[in-house]
């Protein structure tokens, strides 16, 4: 029976891979969010989703905290994105109508 080492190999394959799954889950919900009724709606679901990315990287390279760090990332990511969506839709609703509807 062999013993199996892991090596600087399987290290590296890690810190790549992460960052790969970050970018295609950032894909699919950019993909996804523009089918959101609104521009408020579908920025705080992609915020959500960034921050909660960005959160757990940050969370796991501060001790480990990687599920504290996605879940502080995604409240705060999705009310950034909602703040930003929300400001979209009323740029769109003032240059269609030319005032504000509330």
């Amino acid at each position: 029976m062999q013993s199996r080492h892991i090596g600087p190999a399987t290290t590296t394959s890690r810190r790549f891979l992460a960052p790969l799954a970050a970018v295609a889950l950032s894909a699919g919900m950019l993909s996804f969010s523009s089918g959101c009724g609104s521009d408020a709606q579908g920025g705080a679901l992609l915020g959500a989703g960034i921050g909660a990315i960005g959160g757990a990287v940050i969370g796991h390279n501060q001790g480990r905290r990687t599920a504290e760090g996605a879940a502080i990332g995604a409240g705060v990511g999705a009310v950034g994105g909602y703040i930003i969506g929300n400001e979209s839709d009323k740029n769109k609703m003032k240059s269609h109508h030319g005032y504000y509807h509330y």
